[in-house]
């Protein structure tokens, strides 16, 4: 079921319903039928941060799409907090069957994982290509804790949106702090005992052992087999997350992976460096979801 909302700027909103009875929310331009382009965000981000991409897309005449996983920004939350990648990766066949045949999909950190099992656990699979941003099977262990403390902090939320925009700059010390907060308010929300919280379902996200972490690594290992399609690997050169040994680890066993990088960006590509990133993702897509040519 897709439900639509708003034209701003050439986007629009969009609900659509999982196989569970959730909605999720997603940003939209282009128009159906032509080569699709799907967006995945990043664990605590929300499709907001694909805003920039999708509309660049979006007037090249793409159909681009970026929505909000379950238990973030205004997709639904699950009452059972089944928030596994396998359901992750249903909700993106879900997404993928609304819009033209094997899209081509863009996943960022979460979003990539997500991607990377929707391919990998089919040997037919439903997309035509593959970005994965800043993420490989196996990450930096000091970076991962670095980001779970982030996402597992502030349970207690935030006084005010200043304080929250401390928090991001705490940890995001090489991005600019902005003069005006309030784009964050996007991110946040005003709940019973008037504080903001982050937007995210605090279930969401939950400890892993190093033992599941290291079952769960060699499971998107195994599943390399399987993926066939073109996938190229965009890691930003401050990132304290991918490794080149864990670039080396999935290029031995994913041999038609390209390896991109963006200079001063660091795990959150798309946030740090927009255009850059754009850059370095344009000639993947325009290679593998070609747009037809216009007769004179």
């Amino acid at each position: 079921m897709r439900i639509e909302s708003g034209h701003p700027n050439g986007l629009h909103t969009e609900r659509i319903a999982t196989g569970d009875g959730l909605t999720l929310a997603a940003t939209v331009s282009g128009e159906h039928g032509r080569p699709a382009v799907i967006l995945l965000h990043g664990g605590g981000q929300t499709r907001h941060s694909w805003r920039g991409t999708v509309r660049t897309l979006g007037a090249l005449g793409y159909h681009a799409l970026a929505f909000d996983a379950r238990g973030h920004g205004d997709s639904d939350w699950s009452a059972r907090s089944d928030y596994s990648y396998d359901r992750l990766a249903d909700d993106l066949l879900t997404v993928a069957s609304t819009m033209a045949p094997s899209p081509l999909v863009i996943g960022a950190s979460m979003g990539g994982m997500t991607a990377f099992h929707a391919v990998g656990r089919n040997q037919a699979s439903f997309a035509r290509a593959m970005v994965l941003v800043d993420i490989a099977p196996r990450i930096d262990p000091e970076g991962l804790k670095r980001v779970s403390d982030f996402l597992n902090g502030y349970r207690d939320g935030f006084a005010n949106i200043e304080e929250a925009a401390d928090a991001v700059a705490a940890y995001n010390p090489h991005r600019p702090r902005p003069r005006d907060p309030r784009g964050l308010m996007k991110n946040l929300r005003l709940r019973d005992d008037g504080r903001l919280h982050w937007h995210w379902d605090p279930s969401f996200f939950r400890e892993r052992s190093d033992e599941r972490r290291e079952k769960h690594a060699q499971s998107l290992l195994d599943m390399c087999s399987n993926i066939t399609i073109p996938a190229l690997l965009v890691r930003g050169a401050q990132s304290d997350v991918v490794t080149t040994k864990g670039i080396d680890e999935l290029r031995a066993r994913l041999p038609q992976l390209e390896v991109g990088t963006v200079p001063g960006a660091g795990h959150m590509i798309a946030g740090d460096r927009n255009e850059a990133f754009n850059g370095a993702i344009m000639p993947f897509i325009e290679r593998h979801a070609p747009l037809p040519r216009i007769s004179p």
